[in-house]
């Protein structure tokens, strides 16, 4: 199936790329359009999914959406990769849980190629990084279907300030924390972009 690739440089709004992909999944629905993989920075803003609590807010005067994706609250900003999607499942012959193990695997996968070792966790959805017994997240994951079309994606922490996610309960667990590449290890990732769209492009074929 022909995906079209969009990689956007200057950092995009929240509401305009949700526009932008629920507007793309009525096209994708009427057949008009190819399916869509759009890699971006978003600007500074905090999102709640649709499970998320208000008492997971710990900083009322922060910039906060309400949005259709699954999942709770997370932040979006400055050095943090936002890999979006707009994907038939039901042409790909593919359920919510299959792809969800296609985009763990490759997160996985792609920071296996940087040398980290990470892993997903049924209980705690998300990527994780275990070092000296402490466990952080270092990748968030929220999905939306619509009429067998998956939209939203996931976010990497490259070099995102770590201090923004104290305003908030990150994804509603308290006894874990969240983590970035830069932190875990000090190298080049200039070539993160590409390769996860490489890996996910043949994960979602196979």
């Amino acid at each position: 199936m022909d995906v079209e690739i969009k990689k956007s440089i200057k950092p995009i709004k929240y509401n305009f790329a949700i526009n932008y992909m629920e507007k793309r999944l009525e096209q994708i629905s009427k057949g008009n359009k190819n399916e869509l993989i759009w890699t971006l920075e978003h600007d500074e803003i905090y999102t709640g999914g649709t499970s998320y609590k208000e008492n997971e807010i710990l900083d009322s005067s922060i910039k906060f959406i309400k949005t259709n994706r699954g999942g709770k609250i997370t932040y979006h900003g400055s050095g943090q990769l936002v890999f979006y999607f707009v994907l038939d499942l039901k042409k790909r012959k593919m359920n919510i849980k299959k792809l969800i193990t296609i985009i763990e695997k490759t997160i996985i996968d792609t920071l296996d190629y940087f040398k980290i070792k990470s892993f997903a966790d049924r209980k705690n959805i998300g990527i994780w990084y275990k070092k000296n017994k402490k466990i952080e997240k270092v990748a968030a994951i929220g999905i939306k279907v619509k009429n067998w079309i998956a939209f939203h994606g996931f976010s990497i922490n490259i070099c995102n300030d770590l201090k923004k996610y104290e305003k908030i309960i990150p994804c509603g667990i308290k006894e874990k924390k969240v983590t970035n590449l830069k932190k875990i290890k000090n190298q080049d990732y200039k070539a993160i972009n590409d390769i996860l769209i490489k890996r996910f492009l043949i994960n979602i074929e196979n």
